[in-house]
């Protein structure tokens, strides 16, 4: 069975920093709890506790909780209120859609005096007859019952008739005791056949009833191993609707039974799930014959570069850019690379001989990509290439390498050949032609002055 456990209450702390032992509030609703402990050794602050929806069959371990102020355990399997006397400062008890039949247990509640709403909507009890007159006469400090407001009126009126309707309700509680003593009979007898039934199917299935002799096996196996599958499909189908049509009385050993039967369903898928996953071929990376096969199972892009000036060989493998470091794993043979992605294997043979113990694997810092670099085994020595004295060394030659050199060469031009205006000459006529309006300058400023 499943029950309250430190991770759970932990995980629904997060609005409090996952801190349990000052929580006021916690929700612990359609968890599958089938028993409630613990809390009220960890939580001793809890002023509201939502359970509703599990499969909790009794109230118990909550009676520390003395600031607690509400409680709902509606939807579960609660056949009588108890445990509750400790809950000091209770307002608000919620118990809707539970099986309690035993309806004088609510006299446990007398000492709950700051309890004002108590809902029993959907149990077994508010069918007899004298219900509410009962509880309102049972509960003083009752506010509101299902919702309804209890006036003075109703309350004095159930008082004045409160032996009558005593008397009434312990007997319907009897009967229903009777018929649920008999239920629990009758689902412990349905409990014994399934069990036995599956227990027939499992020994059929090992072959305990009817034996073949081995050369039948072995003949059958090929053939029978696809139609065996499908039998087991429509043997689950047919089970499947006759536990959902089959028509079952509504107590907590039913719903406690339709919880365990989709349980049940939902592990037997996961474990095929799981069996077709281990299933599954190896990868074939290196043949019987010792050969090293290609492979690419993560279906990566990928470069294999020659380097020849460094004498060396690179891969370039596009992993995803995002994918963690851990989950890659680099393997360098002298004649091929293997490279694990998430699991999945990349290999490549490679042109030539490489050093494993000199390689080198790096992920790209832009793009991600692995990128591993491989010495070759061979190592080559290249010459250092000689200028060729055939070449003449001409004018153009000459001035490439007085340009590397940092010096200029200047241009000779004979001046016979050409007739250029004489500069000289120019200039000093120009300062002839300017000395007059200079001289002239100043007399025009005195006459202007004067």
């Amino acid at each position: 069975f499943l029950s309250v456990t430190e991770d759970l209450v932990r995980r629904r702390a997060e609005h409090n920093n996952c801190e349990i032992f000052s929580l006021e509030e916690i929700s612990l609703h359609q968890q599958e709890i089938e028993k409630l402990e613990h809390l009220d050794k960890w939580c001793r602050d809890l002023k509201i506790l939502y359970l509703q929806n599990n499969l909790i069959p009794k109230i118990e371990n909550v009676g520390k909780l003395k600031k607690l102020e509400y409680l709902n355990v509606a939807l579960n399997n609660i056949e009588r209120i108890e445990n509750l006397e400790g809950c000091e400062e209770l307002k608000k008890l919620d118990l809707t859609a539970n099986f309690i039949g035993e309806l004088s247990s609510i006299e446990s509640l007398k000492y709950n005096i700051h309890l004002k709403e108590l809902f029993l909507v959907g149990n077994p009890c508010t069918e007899f007859e004298g219900y509410r007159q009962f509880v309102v006469a049972t509960l003083h400090q009752l506010k509101y019952l299902d919702s309804k407001e209890i006036e003075r009126s109703e309350r004095i009126k159930a008082l004045q008739n409160y032996a009558e309707v005593k008397w009434k309700i312990r007997e319907q509680e009897q009967a229903y005791l009777l018929k649920r003593a008999r239920e629990k009979e009758e689902a412990q007898r349905r409990m014994q056949e399934k069990k036995d039934k599956k227990q027939n199917q499992m020994d059929s299935k090992l072959g305990f009833d009817s034996p073949d002799s081995p050369p039948e096996k072995e003949n059958h196996q090929a053939e029978g191993d696809g139609e065996q599958e499908t039998c087991s499909i429509v043997e689950n189908d047919e089970e499947d609707r006759r536990f959902w049509e089959e028509p079952t009385p509504y107590t907590p050993e039913s719903r406690l039974e339709t919880h365990r039967y989709i349980e049940e369903k939902r592990r037997a898928k996961d474990n095929i799930r799981e069996s077709k996953k281990r299933e599954k071929p190896p990868w074939t990376l290196v043949t019987a014959e010792g050969k090293v096969l290609n492979v690419n199972a993560p279906k990566l892009h990928f470069s294999l570069k020659d380097d020849e000036e460094n004498n060396q060989i690179i891969l370039d493998l596009a992993v995803y850019r995002h994918l963690d470091t851990s989950l890659l794993d680099v393997d360098v043979q002298p004649t091929y690379i293997r490279v694990l992605v998430k699991g999945k294997p990349f290999q490549l043979v490679l042109p030539e001989e490489v050093k494993p113990d000199s390689s080198s694997a790096k992920r790209s810092q832009t793009t991600g990509h692995l990128v591993v670099t491989m010495p070759k085994a061979k190592e080559i020595i290249l010459a250092k290439q000689k200028v060729s004295a055939s070449i003449k060394h001409s004018d153009c030659s000459t001035l490439q390498k007085n340009i590397r050199s940092g010096q200029v060469e200047k241009l000779e031009v004979d001046p016979s050949k050409y007739s250029f205006p004489d500069v000289t000459k120019i200039i000093q006529e120009k300062e002839r032609t300017g000395q007059g309006p200079i001289k002239l300058q100043p007399e025009k400023v005195a006459e202007v002055k004067k």
